[in-house]
């Protein structure tokens, strides 16, 4: 588990961890939403496609405990809807921004179970944890870390859950062999992210600001699939929820590790 200090940072993961300290930093002075222009909300007709409209008309909203963590989620779906969390489990959230993920997964799996939220950036770290001991959650916790060097050990959670982040990533066969790693056998994947069209152009894939927004570094579903295989997960289900942008889907991924 390398030091995060020791780990040289490539240009999209700088540009990606400074888009998101921002927008928590409008978050904790009271803002919400994005706060950033390279993390937009909104498709091209205005319509709000990411964020806390996703979770509206849902159960988990209200089991979260914290409206200001809902409210400054950037997420594209809602992964604990579907990730059939029990009592007693351990719950890991990749890029677990400003916690409501974590939350509504506390108050699933009880006193007896926990929630780790990994994330790499400080201010998202401190905004969760603010949200956290507001909501009165004792059973989660925050850790600072890359996706692609998940600071956990082999085969200690029941569960992998994230929200639109995974697009996020400059390594994406280094986070689903983590994944698979720190999955126990019979372990579930169960994830909200962005799906490309098969014809996304180049121009659209090489504009960082849509990399910032989930779109450029989008994955085809028949990528990730191939991708997840090739970790070790089967059972692999990939089902879209709605549209984000011309070229690309929202959609909910969910795979097993064998037992």
């Amino acid at each position: 588990m390398a030091d995060l200090k020791e780990n040289p940072d490539d240009s999209i993961r700088e540009e990606v961890r400074d888009a998101y300290a921002r927008v928590a930093k409008g978050a904790t002075g009271g803002g919400c939403c994005s706060g950033d222009d390279r993390v937009k909300l909104n498709d091209s007709t205005g319509t709000q496609v990411f964020g806390s409209s996703v979770y509206e008309g849902s159960e988990e909203a209200g089991s979260c405990g914290s409206a200001a963590a809902v409210e400054s989620s950037l997420g594209c779906g809602v992964p604990t809807a579907v990730a059939d969390l029990h009592e007693g489990e351990t719950v890991l959230d990749l890029g677990s921004g400003a916690g409501a993920d974590v939350l509504i997964s506390a108050r699933r799996v009880g006193a007896s179970g926990k929630a780790i939220g990994l994330d790499m950036t400080d201010e998202m770290l401190n905004l969760a944890r603010k949200n956290a001991a507001e909501a009165g959650i004792t059973n989660a916790e925050f850790h600072k870390g890359y996706i692609e060097e998940i600071p956990l050990p082999d085969s200690s959670v029941d569960v992998v859950i994230s929200n639109c982040v995974l697009n996020l990533s400059a390594d994406k066969d280094k986070v689903f062999s983590e994944i698979s790693r720190v999955l126990r056998p019979g372990g579930r994947f169960a994830v909200s992210d962005v799906i490309a069209d098969p014809e996304m152009d180049e121009e659209t894939r090489r504009d960082m600001q849509q990399w910032t927004g989930c779109i450029a570094g989008a994955l085809t579903a028949g990528d990730f699939e191939g991708k997840l295989r090739a970790a070790g997960l089967r059972e692999v289900e990939i089902r879209e929820t709605h549209r984000v942008h011309d070229h690309a889907g929202s959609a909910i991924i969910r795979a097993v590790k064998p037992e």
